[in-house]
């Protein structure tokens, strides 16, 4: 029984990683890297990847110096300061939001997609977050018992979708490349790979208990990376590039443009099932991450109403949102990602671990990643690099 207790909160922790990293990003992902091509998409992935992998190990290392329950406010205020507390509310509240619209705005569509009603796309968005919202409301446990079963279905739909595609795969496709186009995709790519905000949660809900959540963020990592690089092998090698470039111009996902290439329809329902569990997935262990998020950073505490009002606060706002701007779906992606989870979960992790081990000499028995100071300087100088891309871009799209 006990190791039957240990493998299951190691079991729960992975699946809660890597639910929150397979989301409303990976039916991103295809659309974005589609002008770099593959080989140069999956050296992305592989940076991206580990680097990612870097700074949650970091994360977890701040977490126990700190008290049960803290968060990135409470980590940031007692490393970096009140402008590092401040910097931190701004770019969290901003990457949660625009993360919840997205995720709001696609898991809406595509449920309104498998209903194949006449219902209106706004009902749509409030079901799916009707759905949801109650099971949060409930807790970790909840979620996480509930996102074994989503889990369950992005298995079975992913390789029912394998199955039923791989046959359509042209191999030429796979062979052109433009490395300069993409970097220009790390943004996208970085919001794909971003499981950071779970953490202070796991390390609550695992007891602190290091060896254990340090697998789960192995495991729970490394298999989205490997998801990821069988989908993206499977949508480039069957959707043409300017069929992709015509899904990203009007601002879909990576299942819309199939339709029109394979004309099988069991073929399409399995696709649209996939993007809806790999979006719930997500959503419901990002909502908890930001209810959280929300208690540590007002002080107030999970019980009776204050839990419905801070619920409401996660919950409503990016409802509201994705009312008046429905096709706000990639834009919200592409600045959770480009700047929010830059900043937060590329560039605050090494710094507090640098301000943490150098500056205010706290105990080194909770270091997590080996390699001193290079290691966390070329991690921030990484970082540093896709906040440039990123800025680029945007700066590059106003003057066309």
């Amino acid at each position: 029984m006990r190791l039957f207790h240990s493998l299951g909160h190691v079991l729960g922790g992975t699946f809660l990683i890597a639910g929150t990293t397979i989301g409303v990003g990976m039916l991103a992902l295809p659309i974005a890297t589609g002008e770099g091509g593959y080989l140069p998409s999956l050296t992305t992935y592989l940076l991206s990847w580990i680097f990612m992998l870097c700074t949650g190990l970091l994360l977890l290392e701040v977490c126990l110096w700190l008290p049960k329950d803290a968060n990135l406010i409470s980590m940031s205020e007692r490393l970096l300061g009140r402008i590092g507390k401040t910097v931190c509310w701004v770019v969290y509240l901003f990457l949660f939001v625009t993360v919840m619209i997205a995720h709001v705005a696609g898991g809406g569509e595509v449920l309104h997609e498998i209903l194949g009603t006449n219902m209106h796309p706004a009902l749509s968005v409030l079901l799916y977050v009707l759905a949801f919202s109650p099971v949060v409301y409930l807790g970790t446990n909840s979620v996480d018992r509930l996102n074994l079963v989503l889990m369950l279905g992005v298995i079975i739909s992913y390789f029912l979708f394998i199955f039923f595609s791989y046959d359509h795969v042209n191999i030429s496709l796979l062979q052109r490349a433009n490395w300069p186009k993409a970097w220009l995709a790390l943004p996208v790519i970085f919001t794909a790979f971003t499981y950071q905000v779970i953490i202070p949660t796991l390390v609550t809900y695992m007891d602190k208990n290091v060896k254990k959540i340090r697998l789960a963020i192995i495991l729970g990592t490394t298999i989205p990376l490997v998801v990821y690089v069988v989908w993206e092998t499977l949508i480039l090698g069957i959707v043409p590039f300017d069929h992709l470039l015509e899904a990203k111009t009007l601002g879909k996902n990576a299942v819309w443009p199939l339709k029109e290439i394979v004309g099988n329809s069991f073929f399409l329902s399995v696709g649209k099932s996939f993007a809806f569990f790999t979006l719930t997935t997500s959503y419901i262990a990002l909502s908890l991450a930001y209810l959280d998020f929300l208690s540590d950073g007002l002080k107030m505490s999970k019980k009776g109403w204050k839990k419905v009002f801070l619920c409401l606060l996660v919950f409503v706002p990016p409802l509201l949102i994705t009312f008046t701007y429905p096709h706000i779906f990639l834009k919200a992606l592409g600045y959770a990602g480009g700047y929010s989870c830059a900043i937060l979960f590329g560039l605050f992790p090494p710094l507090m671990v640098w301000v943490g081990r150098y500056w205010k000499k706290l105990p080194k028995t909770s270091q997590q990643l080996p390699g001193g100071k290079c290691v966390l300087a070329i991690l921030m100088l990484f970082i540093l690099i896709e906040l440039g891309v990123e800025l680029f871009q945007d700066v590059l799209q106003r003057f066309m």
